[in-house]
């Protein structure tokens, strides 16, 4: 190689290497922005039972800020892909990720529970990701996805969700009509 191929080579690294880092400092900067809005995550509880549904593998894809399925969230590491088991708990959605930090969605804050195309900038076929969408203790609501390994799981988390978001409404004796009276 001659002297001005070695310039030039160096002159590309050092490009690709100040790109690399202005990424990184973009990602730094949007997860200070967002540290607020997102405060801290839940706890995963102690001494969990055995799961309702699952464990299931797959892919956690990342969360983002709803409604946005683009907006990933860069605070801590749950912008982060991992392989990952989710499972099902009286208590909430367990997804525990190798390699990074565990997620505990409590029961309460899932507001949706439903497929989509793609989340946080990974795009699949119709259906391919699920999507809990659900509300963090600082009150901003995310939106969390898992490409399962196996996407016939998919009918049965939702009908879980649907089936436990109906139950209060079950639980109103036949004939009560303390919600009408509230309404007059």
């Amino acid at each position: 190689m001659s002297g001005f191929e070695v310039v030039v080579v160096l002159i590309v690294v050092l490009v690709w290497l100040g790109l690399i880092a202005l990424v990184l400092r973009g990602w730094r900067n949007r997860g200070r922005r967002q540290a607020d809005l997102i405060g801290d995550l839940p706890a995963v509880p102690a001494g969990l039972p055995v799961p309702t549904r699952g464990p299931d593998t797959g892919l956690y894809v990342g969360s983002t800020i709803a409604p946005s399925w683009q907006d990933r969230v860069a605070v801590g590491d749950i912008g982060d892909r991992a392989a990952a088991e989710i499972s099902a708990y009286p208590e909430g959605i367990l997804i525990d990720r190798k390699g990074a930090s565990a997620i505990w969605i409590p029961r309460p804050s899932i507001t949706a529970v439903r497929t989509e195309r793609g989340l946080a900038g990974k795009v699949m076929t119709a259906d391919g990701v699920l999507v809990i969408r659900w509300v963090l203790p600082s009150g901003t609501e995310i939106d969390s996805g898992l490409r399962a390994d196996d996407k016939t799981i998919y009918p049965g988390w939702i009908a879980d969700h649907e089936s436990a978001a109906a139950a209060p409404d079950a639980a109103a004796a036949p004939g009560d009509d303390s919600e009408q009276r509230k309404d007059q």
